[in-house]
């Protein structure tokens, strides 16, 4: 679980962050980012029932985005709303796997990762 102030929670902010935010797209996670006027970076990870259609999948790839961003929390430029959109590809996907494309998709696309 984030720490209370990376959450991504109010839905005024995800719409706001789904409206105006830019996209960067990878093979097995699609990234939503937005500056937001905060010192923090704040996370939602979104999976979709058409995703996985049990919830105890669709919760553990939850769990293992979560714990990729932690990783990278300290390294990743404050300042924006971030919307992690997870696809079908990274069902039984290894956790080194879903870390590395995450990674890949954040340096090559957004400005979040040096």
């Amino acid at each position: 679980m984030f720490s209370q102030e990376n959450r991504l929670r109010h839905e005024k902010d995800i719409k706001a962050l789904f409206l105006k935010g830019k996209s960067a797209f990878g093979v097995l996670v699609s990234v939503k980012f937005y500056p937001n006027r905060l010192g923090v970076a704040r996370f939602a990870v979104v999976i979709g029932t058409k995703v996985a259609k049990r919830a105890v999948v669709r919760n553990r790839l939850r769990r293992q985005v979560r714990e990729i961003i932690k990783k990278y929390l300290a390294e990743m430029k404050p300042g924006y709303d971030v919307a992690l959109l997870i696809k079908k590809e990274a069902i039984g996907k290894k956790s080194r796997q879903i870390e590395e494309e995450l990674v890949a998709t954040l340096k090559r696309k957004t400005p979040l990762l040096p």
